[in-house]
């Protein structure tokens, strides 16, 4: 008698008590939070050790690398073949992508079949018929004249070494083929293609459907970044960072991961929560021990569980007053189908379904009968649904952890018979995972297309890619400089210098090669008290340097920073002298040295014209300084009088310098071998120790002196043109003073960040960069500073920090792809800086080594600035270039600290001892 024709509240007790019974005897398969929870956790130990390189091999849970590097972004477009294998026949599809204004895909497919003497025949025989489909269904769309890309799915256990390889591990499903396990899936398919030699096809991926199903989601909603099936088997993916992936080289960017989740518990992590009707089934499957979770979830298993249990309660005399069936006892007769009808939301309806399934097998149910298998039906179900849901948390937490979220947005596409046909399964996993991680946001996105669309999508993002790659290469080559080149920048910068150390040329000349008057570097017996003056910003430091002499050498500091407001910048000379002695004044009263009357030097980084130590005429203001009557004054004497105006105390001014040869002096007290400074900061330039028979501009041929290349302005003769990019112009163009100081536009921490978002703006325009989608931030000039570079440059950086920088940027959709494309142009940026100022550098240096003759010599170059201190390969590479450019220099770098205050009262005390040398 069917349950509809018994009174309501008859049926609803009899429906409790019958289903307390089942509880009671199925206790242990229904699972609380805390056990999932438990599970979840457990599976994100697993798959740690699969992708960690040391445990992968004993691993259960294998987290196979796809080579599948990013979903699609809705810009693919183009033709695509796809071959979809997994079962008993196979499909063949035509996918078209369409981008233009709104994504559209196309699709037409044939479904070939696959004989049963092909599935166990030989491998060649195999793939010769798949070929042979493919050529039918070319034929028949006219397309055989076509070369089109092709993504295939290969649902079988396979190892992958390039998006384009794949091994099969075994064969599963009832597939047999010899010759194949072992072997290239993609090149046996090439074989039998190139064997009929009537049409050719570009085979570019092959994927297994969990993959596939990712990607068809990932189409239509890009936050799909999992993939999931429960369908016969069950598995998942999603994309990982490559940081995370120790089995390949790489840290950077995403890959697909495929993480074989069917045999978590192989290796006995679920032995507490595996039931005596789990070990039974096992036993009895055609691979005893092996995909142990999968057995407990998936469809080729569910009522193959269901089945068991029943049998055990009728033994029991729980069900059917004790009499079995031969149908019920035979393997596989309850079909996990079933299941779908009989544990549904309506009551009445399942139970009738209950009834059916039954009588089918040869039994006769009561209501009872019909209302437990109901119950054991939904237990087997929710207990697959939600340890599904387990394993998916630990994948959406690691997902959530790489990025950092406190809060994540993603969606799961998901394919497979029962949780398409399920729906009291697919409603249970939903209502788990978000229970289980209410601080993810997930949306369920069932795939309509399948795995075959998805390897069209595999092979349309490859190809985008590739396109995409290739077109941003093409853009950064020109800005790689070769060998070659570099040799040729080292000859011109040769040549330049010659040319401003002479008189004839000097006029003419991009490089100025200005004479600092400085003669000798430290040798140690300096000794006595300076001041030093800096002024090279809009802060200036008055310092105290005391040096002593002696075994124990040593320099002590006492400085005051004073700031320079804007309105003195830009003022008359008067006003910012008379500021400046105001400072001074302040600073001796504040050491108690009121009235003292100390050796002077002044470090002043604007370019001046010298004729002596202590006298320095200003070419032209820089770095915002516009004060009026200061140009072609000698800025001591402008200093001078303004002490004279206060009439407070008196200084012995000895020497005027440049914070490059403020640096090489510093250095040089602490390396009597430094005789190069080089600074590369916000500006970049050079100096060094020439022969005075070299220097034309200066009287006498006797030693040496110091001489301040002011290298910046190298190129302004064109003689950089053949090397600057479209880039360098729109920078140089922007700047204020065009045409100016181009070789330190290329080199300088004030121009690299301009650089590299122009060359942003240009890869977003075509398309190759945040999806084709500029912020308005990134427009605004000087917007990316150079700091932002040695950032993003840092190895220590993960992605997802260049990502917060970004998005500083008003980059807020910027994804991992973005993050690498940015580090790749910002790392070939930095990377020719490096080595232009490295191949300037041993133009210096080979010119020291021949004016005295040497086959070998060795060198130390005294750096400072923030760009050369700060990028974490600014450095190597320069001294690389550098290595390679004049081998036959050994060159030593020694950074500055406090080159320029600290330098000013060195040459001070230089000249000081020369001087008192002279008198003796």
């Amino acid at each position: 008698m069917l349950a509809s024709s018994l009174p309501a509240n008859y049926c609803t007790d009899l429906h409790d008590d019958q289903a307390h019974k089942v509880d009671k005897y199925l206790h242990n398969i229904q699972l609380s939070d805390e056990t999932l929870m438990d599970v979840s956790i457990r599976f994100r130990r697993e798959m740690d050790k699969g992708l960690c390189r040391d445990t992968n091999p004993t691993a259960a849970v294998k987290m196979l690398p796809t080579f599948v590097l990013s979903t699609p972004d809705g810009t693919e477009q183009g033709e695509f073949l796809a071959l979809d294998l997994g079962g008993s026949n196979f499909r063949v599809l035509l996918v078209k992508v369409m981008a233009d204004g709104e994504q559209k895909v196309e699709m037409e497919n044939q479904i070939y079949d696959i004989p049963e003497h092909l599935k166990r025949g030989s491998g060649a025989e195999l793939f010769d018929h798949i070929a042979d489909c493919l050529a039918n269904f070319m034929e028949k769309l006219g397309i055989k004249e076509k070369k089109l890309p092709l993504g295939f799915t290969f649902s079988f256990p396979c190892q992958q070494t390039k998006l384009d390889e794949s091994v099969l591990v075994s064969w599963t499903k009832g597939f047999k083929s010899s010759g194949v396990e072992g072997k290239d899936v993609v090149s046996l398919l090439r074989k039998s293609i190139k064997k009929r030699g009537d049409f050719d096809i570009d085979i570019m991926a092959v994927i297994n459907d969990t993959v596939g199903t990712m990607m068809t989601c990932g189409y239509d909603d890009h936050n799909c970044e999992i993939g999931l099936i429960v369908g016969t088997g069950t598995n998942a993916c999603y994309m990982e960072q490559m940081r995370n992936l120790e089995l390949l080289d790489g840290d950077e960017g995403r890959m697909c991961v495929n993480t074989e989740w069917g045999a978590f518990g192989d290796d006995g992590a679920l032995e507490g929560l595996r039931t005596d009707i789990d070990r039974e089934l096992d036993a009895g499957s055609l691979n005893p021990g092996k995909q142990l979770f999968e057995k407990m979830i998936s469809g080729m298993y569910m009522g193959e569980l269901v089945r068991l249990i029943l049998v055990r309660m009728t033994k029991e005399q729980l069900l059917f007053q004790g009499k079995t069936s031969t149908e019920l006892l035979t393997t596989g007769s309850f079909n996990t189908s079933y299941i779908y009808g009989i544990d549904s939301d309506k009551n009445e309806e399942s139970l009738a379904s209950a009834e059916k399934v039954l009588r089918g097998l040869g039994l006769n149910p009561s209501v009872e009968d019909c209302i437990a298998t109901q119950r054991v039906c939904q237990i087997v179900s929710t207990r697959a649904a939600h340890l599904c849901a387990a394993a998916l948390v630990a994948v959406l937490r690691q997902i959530r952890d790489n990025k950092a979220a406190e809060k994540l947005r993603t969606t799961i596409g998901v394919d497979g018979s029962v949780y398409k046909n399920h729906s009291e399964f697919s409603r249970r996993l939903h209502k788990m995972v978000r229970r289980l991680v209410p601080d993810c946001d997930v949306r369920f996105l069932q795939s309509q297309c399948g795995s075959g669309k998805g390897a069209a999508m595999v092979t349309a993002v490859a190809y985008r890619l590739a396109a995409q790659n290739a077109e941003r290469q093409r853009i950064l080559n020109s800005l790689r400089l070769s060998r070659e080149q570099l040799l040729e920048v080292k000859k011109r910068m040769s040549e330049e210098m010659v040319r401003g150390l002479s008189k004839q040329t000097h006029e003419q000349a991009s490089v100025k090669m200005l004479p600092a008057y400085v003669r000798a570097t430290p040798d140690g017996t300096e000794h006595g008290d300076f001041l030093a003056l800096d002024l090279g910003g809009s802060n200036f430091r008055v310092l105290l340097v005391q040096v002593q002499s002696g075994k124990r050498r040593n320099v002590k500091m006492h400085h005051k920073i004073y700031t320079i407001p804007q309105e003195t910048m830009q003022g008359t000379g008067e006003e910012l002298f008379d500021h400046i002695v105001d400072c001074i004044a302040n600073f001796l009263e504040y050491m108690g040295m009121k009235g003292a009357s100390l050796p002077l030097g002044f470090t002043f980084s604007f370019p001046c014209h010298q004729s002596k130590l202590d006298q320095g005429i200003l070419l032209r203001w820089t770095k915002g300084f516009k004060a009026s009557g200061c140009e072609g004054q000698d800025v001591i004497t402008l200093l001078k009088d303004a002490v004279r105006r206060r009439q407070e105390f008196d200084l012995n001014f000895v020497a005027v310098v440049n914070d490059t040869v403020g640096t090489m002096m510093t250095c040089g007290y602490e390396d009597p071998n430094c005789e190069v400074g080089l600074i590369v900061g916000t500006g970049t330039n050079a100096c060094y120790m020439e022969e005075m028979h070299n220097i034309e501009l200066v009287e006498g041929n006797e030693g040496r002196m110091c001489v301040n290349v002011e290298w910046g302005a190298f190129g302004d003769n064109g003689e950089l043109d053949d090397f600057c990019t479209q880039f360098d112009h729109l920078v140089d163009d922007c700047s204020n003073n065009p045409g100016k100081q181009r070789y330190e536009k290329m080199i300088s921490g004030m121009y690299l960040g301009e650089i590299v978002r122009n060359v942003l703006i240009d890869f977003t325009a075509k398309g190759l960069l945040f999806r084709g989608k500029l912020s308005e931030r990134l427009k605004t000039r000087g917007i990316f500073a150079t700091k932002f570079l040695s950032q993003i440059e840092s190895d220590r950086l993960a992605m997802r920090q260049i990502r917060s920088i970004l998005q500083h940027l008003g980059l807020t959709t910027s994804t991992c792809d973005d993050s690498v494309r940015v580090k790749e142009v910002c790392s070939v940026i930095g990377r020719r800086a490096a080595q232009l100022c490295g191949a300037g550098l041993a133009a210096v240096v080979d010119k020291m080594r021949q004016n005295r003759n040497l086959n070998q010599f060795s060198i130390t170059v005294g750096v400072d600035g923030t760009l050369y201190k700060t990028h974490p390969h600014f450095s190597s590479i320069m001294q690389e270039t550098l290595q390679d450019l004049a081998p036959q220099c050994q060159v030593t770098f020694q950074r500055s600290e406090d080159g320029s205050g600290k330098g000013a009262a060195l040459i001070t005390a230089v000249a000081c001892r020369i001087k008192s040398e002279e008198q003796h």
